[in-house]
């Protein structure tokens, strides 16, 4: 059984995405063991306590400085044992301590087609605004493994997703979390929880 941990800053659309697949045997040979947020307000640790799942919130405001967040963040990741550690919409930098700790064991969700629109500044809707602005006639999503790089790591998959005229950044944002990121996200771990 495949322990799976999820970090999330938000309101935990993809986490739900996960626990629902987990439930209906989309996932299969996995465990999620924990959520771990680094915002007290986030939705998706209401998704966890909802679903039985460990809710974890570990603030860098907490913490004198980002090293002694950083220690704390993986202090509570090791605790957890996990075999995997999804990041599906983790707004803060994965501490290389960490990467190296969990090498080849962390994937992130990326709402473009990297190389597209990623990198430091490109999350949430900012990807889609960039996107539109820029013109692309397709866009998608990503899951790749996470490296000490900002959405450079090896792509495990991805998805196209066309962009339509008329397209808002929310509207779009929209369509690639349904058509793309709530597919690929699910597939990875299951793909990785049976090899």
């Amino acid at each position: 059984m495949l322990r799976v941990a999820v970090m999330v800053s938000g309101g935990g659309t993809n986490l739900q995405a996960i626990i629902d697949a987990v439930k209906d045997g989309t996932i299969t040979n996995a465990e999620l063991v924990g959520v771990i947020s680094n915002n007290a307000d986030a939705y998706a640790l209401t998704r966890a306590r909802e679903n039985g799942i460990e809710a974890i919130c570990v603030s860098p405001k907490d913490y004198e400085n980002r090293e002694i967040f950083n220690d704390a963040l993986l202090d509570k990741v090791n605790e957890l044992k996990p075999d995997l550690i999804v990041l599906a919409g983790f707004l803060v930098k994965i501490p290389e301590k960490m990467v190296h700790a969990y090498s080849h064991r962390i994937i992130n969700i990326h709402p473009s087609l990297i190389p597209s629109f990623c990198g430091v500044g490109f999350y949430g809707l900012h990807v889609h605004e960039a996107a539109l602005k820029k013109g692309v006639k397709v866009t998608g999503a990503t899951v790749h493994y996470v490296d000490e790089g900002m959405d450079t790591g090896e792509i495990i998959y991805q998805k196209a997703v066309e962009v339509l005229d008329g397209d808002t950044p929310e509207v779009l944002q929209r369509r690639v979390m349904e058509q793309a990121e709530w597919k690929l996200l699910p597939a990875a771990i299951n793909m990785i929880a049976n090899k």
